[in-house]
């Protein structure tokens, strides 16, 4: 059965020219009211609202009252979606492509009036897969002609374009890299330094203290050293094709790599290069030998789950001291601590979220245990906050508490459902929107500097500089956006159920359900820490910290439980 028979039809009903000659011309009335008759005809629909985007091109879809209805689409408002023509839409294949896949992700039906184009009809659905079809054809093909004609630029010596390597400037009239001055200096000394001490976290702390900062002003890093060390620019060698995927360094098959040796004026020789990276694959190798004591320590337990409350960004994990009883913890901080005291948070240990979040989905398997003796949300929310640790905790969001409440009335225990369901826990959509977004976005970047760089029908300079900082910008702004949302790409959300399977079963193979208490510092200790890391990645998405205070956990089935202290000004729940 179509969902959209579940809930009353309502209709998107969008319109649009392009010139005042077609306005004058009243084509948007003619527009309205046919439309406005086919839906009552045809689907018998009344309810609808109407969207008018006039004097806007068909090129793109960056347009007012066409973005005010996808909006609306994405928050569940309508069921279909008619448009007079396909070109109303979009002139653009591919940018119709990713709206029709999202409206279909969406269970949307989609309708051309002049083409009868009806998703809800198998032959609708069939036109319309063929123009996806050749949507799909015309990205590949364009994708190959692009790669072959970098590979083919690459491989005569022309630079692709990208960041300019530290130490060099480029002249993008000749076409030619020339040394910078001062850049290399600091080069030289960071391979020099290398040489001498075998560690990149040595050279980053000792520029930093000699008061040398990045092109960016930034602190040095010991991932902006490792770069620079492994980058065989120095020596004058262009690489190209080096990474599957650019920014995940993920190396191809040397055999695939394009290589321009004496490109430009080098800055480090032959042999220091070399023997630098020789010292580099010598620690990353002894690294990475079994019954190695540092192995273990350098496991960051909760490495990639926190998040800054105040600035969004994910915190940096490293090695603690080591105690005295040979325990040595990870600490966490926001990495705008560091730089120039640029956020207020404080660090935090291992001990400190391992205990919260241990003892707290202990809190939930006895929940989910205990079950048919919890009445109601409130209940629930006693059982979740025992035990000393949470003493400080005000009380819970009241929607990730009766989200939890509801996903248990939901969710088979030992064979059997306990309640009927009274409501269904859904996902928000706006995380596979923004992700679809996300990529729509960088593909737009590509085909705009395609078109800069290689296009007959090429654009300005000022135009390309225009459009590439608008959506930049707009990349930055879907980022910032799943940073709350999505904090982790490669994995997909679990379903309620085998998420608390999933949690039941480590409480339980750990012999832990009949513990009044958890203390995370003894159970760190007896455990590889491997394991434990393991278990909070499978459960939990991201937790969003302020000051030294857990304030929020996402959980991979999309459940979030907010927390209010006691100290602290109470918002509402």
């Amino acid at each position: 059965m179509n969902k959209n028979q579940e809930r009353p039809k309502k209709a998107a009903l969008y319109v649009r020219v392009s010139t005042n000659y077609q306005i004058d011309k009243d084509s948007l009335p003619m527009q309205r009211q046919d439309l406005v008759n086919y839906a009552k005809l045809m689907f018998g629909i009344d309810d609808y609202v109407i969207f008018e985007d006039a004097g806007y091109s068909g090129k793109n879809t960056d347009r007012p009252e066409f973005q005010n209805m996808m909006k609306r689409i994405r928050n569940g408002e309508f069921t279909h979606l008619l448009c007079w023509k396909i070109d109303r839409i979009s002139r653009n294949l591919l940018d119709f492509a990713a709206m029709y896949q999202e409206l279909k992700d969406l269970n949307v039906t989609f309708v051309s009036k002049n083409e009868q184009f009806d998703t809800s009809t198998a032959i609708g659905e069939a036109m319309l897969k063929i123009i996806l079809i050749f949507a799909e054809l015309e990205r590949n093909m364009t994708s190959e002609r692009v790669t072959a004609t970098m590979l083919s630029r690459a491989q005569n010596g022309l630079w692709n374009g990208g960041k300019v390597p530290y130490g060099y400037s480029y002249d993008k009239e000749q076409k030619e890299f020339s040394v910078n001055p001062e850049e290399a200096e600091i080069v030289k000394k960071i391979f020099d330094a290398y040489s001498n001490h075998h560690s990149i976290v040595t050279v980053a702390r000792a520029l930093n203290e000699d008061g040398y900062s990045s092109r960016a002003g930034n602190d040095w890093s010991p991932v902006s050293i490792f770069i620079i060390l492994t980058n065989p620019f120095y020596k004058g060698t262009y690489r190209y094709n080096h990474y599957k995927i650019p920014g995940l360094k993920v190396e191809k098959d040397p055999s695939e790599w394009i290589e321009v040796p004496d490109h430009h004026p080098r800055i480090i020789s032959d042999e220091q290069f070399e023997y630098v990276n020789s010292i580099l694959k010598e620690n990353s190798r002894s690294k990475r030998l079994p019954g190695k004591q540092h192995a273990t320590n350098n496991t960051h337990i909760f490495g990639g789950l926190l998040y800054c409350s105040s600035c969004g960004s994910i915190y940096v994990s490293s090695p603690a001291r080591m105690q005295a009883c040979g325990y040595r913890p990870s600490k966490y901080a926001c990495p705008n601590l560091r730089k120039r005291k640029a956020c207020t948070s404080k660090s935090i240990s291992d001990p400190v979220i391992g205990e919260f979040l241990m003892n707290y989905v202990l809190n939930m398997m006895r929940a989910k245990d205990s079950f048919s003796s919890i009445h109601n949300s409130d209940d629930l929310e006693h059982a979740l906050l025992r035990g000393s640790t949470f003493d400080s905790v005000d009380h819970i969001g009241k929607d990730g508490v009766e989200s939890y409440f509801y996903m248990l009335t939901t969710v088979p225990i030992n064979g059997k459902r306990m309640r009927k369901p009274k409501k269904v826990v859904t996902i928000d959509p706006e995380l596979k929107r923004l992700r679809a977004e996300k990529r729509k976005t960088k593909r737009a970047l590509e085909r705009l500097m395609n078109l800069y760089l290689y296009s007959e029908d090429s654009i300005s300079k000022k135009d390309y500089t225009i459009r590439k900082s608008a959506l930049e910008d707009y990349l930055k702004e879907i980022t910032e956006n799943l940073n709350m949302i999505d904090r982790s790409n490669n994995h997909e959300i679990i379903s309620d159920e085998n998420f608390i399977k999933r949690a039941s079963y480590f409480i339980l193979n750990k012999e832990l359900a009949d513990k009044n208490y958890i203390y995370f510092k003894k159970l760190a200790m007896d455990m590889d820490p491997e394991i434990l890391k393991n278990f909070f990645h499978e459960i939990i998405d991201s937790v969003v910290m302020e000051q030294n205070r857990i304030m929020e956990i996402v959980f991979r089935n999309g459940l979030t439980h907010t927390f209010y202290y006691k100290d602290v000004e109470k918002p509402e729940a």
